[in-house]
């Protein structure tokens, strides 16, 4: 069986991770692209092949588009994945799922109404040393966990995004609506979900523009910087950070503390996954470098969705993760406004 394939937005991510993949997946060919910058759009066809479509509608209309990705700017991924859901078409929803639990909640529904694979682009579950991270804590190697930090930061979007201007839309409230926490934070809430297995039960942020302008010169409408303070429902406390102002390194770590030992995931070079027990015995995972703006490397994403389909499994990143992680950021956001801890309903 071969899928034929929409892609709708052709920036970055699509260029990068979602179109290569396809090309080199046996069971894809991509059929119709569309973006609103129609040479765009032709730039990506002409490369990874597919015809240009003159809308977004006209690519979920399709009657011989069996699958979609929805690689749409974030204020439109609750429109655009509904109604490629409702016509009939297996979707991949780039991260985050919606703008607002209310459009995520749309989505869900269409989702359910529709019998279609949904699948949520949180990449980092596919990850080779998260998955082992998973396992390893999964059968005790730590114990416990009883507190945690990730970290999530480079030099900001307008050197990744496809216009590689400091007037990116990644900088517009309207469009963006979350800044750094829904671009980098929403990937790495949605990983301690993963990992621990836990939900997150408070938060407590900060957030601000810490050096980020627009193309005007001026400090940018949305967050560049979020620190947040985590508890899970199981009682771990840990610490979240999510950056566009890390002029360097890319810094994409996380470690976890056990009754038993600690697990560090990319936090050092040249070191994937390090388990350091408490009698001080080390054992180092090599399992392939994370993937990141300056490292690109397949993701899996792509070959993880079309076997959704193939089985009729559910996919690594379910409609629900996406809205469970919405919701932690939405809650991170609120408590970086009002100054206040949030509870969310676990």
């Amino acid at each position: 069986m071969t899928l034929k394939v929409g892609i709708i937005g052709c920036g970055s991510i699509a260029n990068h991770r979602h179109a290569p993949e396809y090309r080199q997946n046996p069971y894809t060919d991509i059929l119709l692209v569309y973006d609103p910058n129609p040479d765009r759009a032709r730039k990506l066809a002409d490369k990874y092949g597919g015809q240009v479509a003159g809308s977004w509608e006209e690519v979920v209309r399709h009657p011989e588009i069996d699958a979609i990705s929805d690689c749409s700017t974030n204020e439109m991924h609750h429109l655009i994945t509904t109604q490629a859901l409702l016509a009939g078409k297996h979707v991949l929803c780039e991260k985050p799922i919606a703008t607002t639990i209310a459009g995520a909640k749309q989505i869900l529904a269409a989702a359910n109404k529709s019998g279609k694979v949904l699948m949520i682009d949180h990449n980092q579950r596919l990850v080779s040393a998260h998955a082992k991270a998973r396992q390893l804590i999964e059968a005790g190697e730590v114990g416990n966990i009883l507190s945690f930090k990730t970290s999530f930061g480079h030099q900001g979007p307008e050197h990744w995004s496809a216009n590689g201007t400091n007037g990116t839309w990644f900088f517009k409230k309207a469009r963006s609506a979350f800044g750094v926490a829904g671009d980098l934070g929403i990937h790495k809430v949605d990983l301690l979900r993963y990992l621990l297995q836990d939900e997150i039960a408070e938060i407590s942020a900060f957030s601000g523009v810490l050096d980020k302008k627009d193309e005007h010169g001026q400090p940018i409408e949305v967050c560049d910087h979020m620190s947040c303070l985590l508890r899970t429902k199981s009682g771990a406390i840990g610490t979240a950070s999510f950056s566009w102002s890390y002029y360097g390194d890319e810094d994409n770590s996380t470690i976890l503390y056990g009754e038993r030992g600690i697990m560090k995931i990319f936090a050092e070079p040249e070191k994937d996954l390090e388990i350091i027990k408490a009698d001080g015995q080390r054992v180092l995972y090599q399992l392939g470098a994370m993937q990141t703006n300056d490292n690109q490397t397949a993701s899996g994403v792509i070959d993880a969705f079309v076997e959704a389909i193939r089985t009729g499994q559910a996919p690594i990143a379910t409609g629900e993760d996406g809205l469970a992680a919405l919701r932690i950021v939405e809650a991170a956001m609120d408590s970086a406004a009002t100054g206040r801890s949030v509870r969310l309903e676990t």
